[in-house]
């Protein structure tokens, strides 16, 4: 997700990716029609695939609206992490589209039924054009956002499907192979599996409040113990609320002369000033404690 798309507006973003719903809306109905005059499993896996796509972006365009409305009440952040439950939503159903492809794929691999090149060609040609546009469309979108890193990532795995429904046409067409339609679904399935297991994982991250994937924590401690009069540094937190929102919190004991003179606010600059720059969190809370109050923290960490 390394793409730096900060500057583009959440209404840039919809607008991205409605085009791109409404572009594979138009193909599913066409490719349906195809795959089951074909009898072709590839291209009903992409179908199936693209259904899943159509719903992934809606998904993500419902997330973004969620996301837009302000903190109030009882959601003291908003609903920002509605945009990590769409990605969280999205590989799954990525997972659970690869597994039953797959085994439908191995059943076709033991039993291959026949299949027609020509019409897999034809319309693997086409999905091929039209996926590279709705990919395209979306990669400039903003990909930090892991919403619309989902939803990327299912038009992506279909343009893939694409790839290897066009290759098994090609060996059909040239060898009669049917069984190159089962296996280039396979190859599908896996790199839809591998696209679900980073959604997950990344969503995952966020949902269990773990500890950003660039930040490591005792890194995050020794640069905060290397910020000048503070002397101890325990109940640290480092969490992501929603993509490109890190927040860490921490109790930060300071030398005692720091209550009497004044100038713990100024500890306070330094510190937040070190994690702006070093680590690109703007979002902290801190609390400046003398060594005396450790006695009444027993569970600190």
């Amino acid at each position: 997700m390394g793409h730096d798309h900060d500057h583009i507006s959440p209404a840039a973003d919809r607008r991205y990716l409605i085009a791109a719903m409404s572009l594979l809306s138009v193909f599913l109905l066409g490719e349906v029609t195809v795959a089951i005059l074909a009898d072709s499993l590839a291209l009903l896996a992409d179908a199936g695939h693209m259904l899943t796509d159509v719903g992934a972006i809606a998904a993500a365009l419902w997330a973004m609206r969620l996301a837009a409305r302000p903190a109030q009440g009882q959601w003291t952040y908003g609903w920002k992490r509605a945009e990590i439950l769409s990605a969280a939503l999205n590989g799954i159903t990525l997972l659970v589209f690869a597994a039953v492809v797959g085994v439908e794929a191995v059943r076709r691999l033991i039993h291959p039924p026949d299949a027609e090149g020509w019409p897999m060609f034809v319309v693997a040609v086409v999905g091929c054009a039209v996926n590279i546009l709705a990919a395209a469309l979306m990669a400039r979108a903003n990909r930090t956002s892991l919403n619309v890193e989902g939803a990327y990532q299912h038009v992506l795995s279909d343009l893939y499907g694409f790839i290897g429904t066009l290759v098994a046409a090609v060996v059909i067409l040239l060898t009669g192979w049917t069984r190159a339609d089962p296996v280039a679904s396979l190859v599908v399935v896996a790199l839809m599996t591998y696209a679900g297991v980073c959604l997950l994982r990344d969503s995952g991250r966020i949902l269990l409040e773990g500890a950003p994937a660039e930040v490591v924590v005792e890194d995050l401690r020794q640069h905060l113990l290397e910020v000048e009069d503070v002397v101890e540094v325990h109940d640290l937190h480092a969490w992501t609320v929603t993509s490109g929102l890190p927040t860490v919190s921490a109790h930060l004991t300071l030398r005692p002369e720091c209550f009497l003179d004044g100038s713990a606010p100024k500890v306070l600059d330094r510190v937040q000033a070190c994690l702006a720059g070093h680590f690109d969190v703007e979002h902290s809370t801190f609390q400046l404690e003398p060594e005396t109050h450790l006695a009444h923290e027993p569970g600190m960490h």
